[in-house]
């Protein structure tokens, strides 16, 4: 690669750096390594939802208040949807449900290609089905990832675009700062 590539990236990682530690204080001593990713401020709007899961069962707004929540847009054509998958299950797992709800939105695809690759994935998150995909336009969501973040009262807080190694520091610090709204 040469030098204009390393110095480029160098100047995203700082700018989305800065850009963060602006929206969500306390973010500024975490460094934004890995693939790149994007985190900004997220104010809505927030649709009712209104989704079913591949169990057959519909989510509400209404009921994911009181535990923080990540809306994560995926599609099993996304590599890096694929490669982020894993770490929001060990999030997911970490905190548990009570306290941080992953919500696993598929964006356009058929039930049964959504629900094998939760099988053949050991992904145990709720796998929500935005067939029509009204739901990711709702949000302006039209990067794959993207994980919207509310706060424990259902409040939208911030957008992560791009593959997120949810497990790292910069997550963690994301993830613990939602807890504390």
């Amino acid at each position: 690669m040469n030098r204009k590539f390393f110095e480029r990236r160098d100047f995203l990682q700082g700018a989305l750096l800065a850009a963060s530690t602006l929206a969500w204080p306390g973010l500024g001593a975490q460094s934004l390594s890995g693939t790149a990713y994007e985190v900004s401020p997220w104010r809505g709007p927030v649709s009712a939802l209104g989704l079913l899961d591949t169990a057959g069962k519909t989510w509400q707004l209404a009921d994911l208040k009181g535990r923080a929540v990540l809306l994560n847009f995926w599609a099993s054509w996304c590599e890096p949807c694929r490669a982020e998958m894993p770490t929001l299950q060990q999030v997911a797992d970490l905190y548990g449900a009570e306290r941080l709800l992953v919500l696993a939105i598929n964006f356009k695809e058929p039930a049964a290609r959504a629900l094998r690759f939760a099988q053949t994935t050991g992904v145990s998150l709720p796998v929500l089905l935005d067939s029509s995909g009204q739901l990711a336009s709702q949000c302006g969501v039209k990067v794959f990832p993207t994980t919207l973040m509310l706060d424990r009262h259902g409040q939208p807080q911030l957008r992560v675009k791009g593959e997120v190694d949810w497990t790292g520091r910069a997550a963690t610090a994301l993830i613990e700062g939602l807890l504390k709204r």
